[in-house]
C-alpha cells in the first residue's frame, strides 16, 4: 500500500500537470477540497517539503514564477510528457493512489490481471545498475523443461501487460528477450559485463511492434486503410510512432508507417478485424490473406 505521504506527492504533481500554473493559495484550496486535505488548508512548510520530495523522487522541478503572480508550475513539462519511464511511474502510482483512497469503490474499479514475474523486477534492475550477469532459470511455453541461461541484462520492456528482460544470452550467443512470467528463478552473479556503448534499447525496437525483433528484416513502407471509427482510435493511440495520416475521407483514412513486417505486426492487424485493410506492401496483404483463410478453415 502506498503511504499517505507518498500519495500527497503524486497529488501535487497531478494537480500542477492538469492546471498548469497555480498560486500557493490556489493549491491550498484544491488541497482542502481533496480527500487528502480532509477540509484543512495545506501548510506552506509542508508544501515546500513536498516540492523537494517530488524533485528527489521523480526529478520533477516545481518552480515559482514571481513575475506571474507567484505561480507555481512544473519546469519543462513537455520533457516530462515525452519521458515514457517517468510517465509510466506517475501513472502507476496515480492509479494505486486512487484505488487506495477510494476503497469503497473497489468493486467498481476493474483492472486487467497482470501475469506473474513482477517480483523479479527489483533484482533485474539492480543487476542492470551494477552491469552484472544474471542466471535465469527459464521455462518457455514451447519447451517441456526449464533451462539455465546466463544473461547480460540490457533493458526492461512492457508489452501487452507482460514484462520482458532483453539482453545478450551466453548460451544462445545473441540478444534475446525473456518473459518475466516464464522465469522461475533469478540470481545476480559476481561477473560484470560491459554494457555496449553503441546499443540503444529505443533504437533496437524503433522499427518493430511488440517484443520480437529480427535484425535481418529491414523496415519498409506499410499502408493501412482504416474504416469508420477505427481511424479515430488510431489517431489517439497510434499503431507505431512512425504513423502518418496520408488520406482522410468520411468513409476511411489511410495511415502510412515505416516498420518491419513481423508476426507481432500481423497479430495486431488481425485483431482489428474488418475495420482495417492492408493496402501495401503486397507481401503483407498475401500474408494477411493466408492467415484469414487459415482461420476461415477452422470454422468450416
Amino acid at each position: 500500500m502506498i503511504s499517505t505521504t507518498f500519495n500527497r506527492y503524486i497529488w501535487l504533481v497531478n494537480t500542477l500537470i492538469q492546471a498548469g500554473r497555480l498560486t500557493f493559495e490556489e493549491i491550498s484550496r484544491k488541497w482542502e477540497r481533496s480527500s487528502l486535505g480532509e477540509g484543512k488548508p495545506l501548510p506552506i512548510r509542508t508544501f515546500h517539503d513536498h516540492r523537494k520530495a517530488v524533485e528527489e523522487l521523480f526529478q520533477i522541478n516545481i518552480e515559482c514564477d514571481n513575475s506571474d503572480g507567484h505561480k507555481y508550475y512544473i519546469e519543462d513539462l513537455s520533457s516530462l510528457r515525452e519521458d515514457k519511464t517517468r510517465q509510466w511511474l506517475l501513472n502507476s502510482f496515480s492509479t494505486a493512489n486512487l484505488i487506495t483512497e477510494g476503497k469503497q469503490m473497489k468493486d467498481r474499479i476493474l483492472l486487467e490481471e497482470i501475469p506473474e514475474g513482477t517480483e523479479y523486477l527489483q533484482t533485474l534492475i539492480e543487476a542492470m545498475k551494477q552491469n552484472r550477469i544474471v542466471e535465469i532459470i527459464y521455462h518457455p511455453f514451447y519447451e517441456a523443461e526449464s533451462t539455465l541461461y546466463h544473461v547480460c541484462p540490457y533493458c526492461l520492456k512492457v508489452y501487452r501487460q507482460r514484462w520482458y528482460i532483453l539482453g545478450h544470452c551466453e548460451e544462445l550467443k545473441g540478444i534475446r528477450h525473456f518473459s518475466l512470467d516464464r522465469i522461475q528463478h533469478v540470481d545476480i552473479t559476481e561477473t560484470r559485463f560491459d554494457y555496449p556503448s553503441s546499443f540503444s534499447p529505443e533504437a533496437y525496437y524503433k522499427d518493430s511492434i511488440g517484443i520480437w525483433v529480427n535484425e535481418e528484416i529491414k523496415p519498409e513502407k506499410v499502408i493501412i486503410r482504416a474504416y469508420g471509427t477505427q481511424s479515430k482510435y488510431l489517431r489517439t493511440l497510434p499503431l507505431h510512432h512512425s504513423q502518418k495520416e496520408t488520406y482522410t475521407s468520411d468513409e476511411y483514412c489511410d495511415f502510412e508507417y515505416q516498420l518491419c513486417v513481423t508476426q507481432n505486426l500481423i497479430s495486431e492487424l488481425l485483431a482489428k478485424g474488418k475495420t482495417i485493410q492492408v493496402i501495401e506492401p503486397e507481401s503483407l496483404r498475401l500474408e494477411m490473406k493466408k492467415c484469414l483463410y487459415s482461420m476461415f478453415n477452422f470454422y468450416k
